[in-house]
């Protein structure tokens, strides 16, 4: 999800999304760990992706 994107929700809806992102990024590295995956930048930016969602998100409280 782009920046911008970010920038356009409301606080509920970025906490519903970080919560998403959370999930995704735990599911990635527990993949990685068992068995290498295909692409493992996935897991730097799905690590990024919640860093920019927490930013928003303080931005907006």
């Amino acid at each position: 999800m782009k920046k911008a994107e970010i920038k356009n929700l409301s606080v509920e809806e970025l906490k519903s999304l970080l919560a998403e992102a959370q999930a995704n990024y735990t599911k990635l590295v527990l993949a990685h760990k068992i068995s290498p995956i295909e692409n493992p930048i996935q897991i730097r930016d799905a690590r990024r992706n919640i860093a920019r969602i927490q930013t928003e998100l303080t931005n907006k409280q």
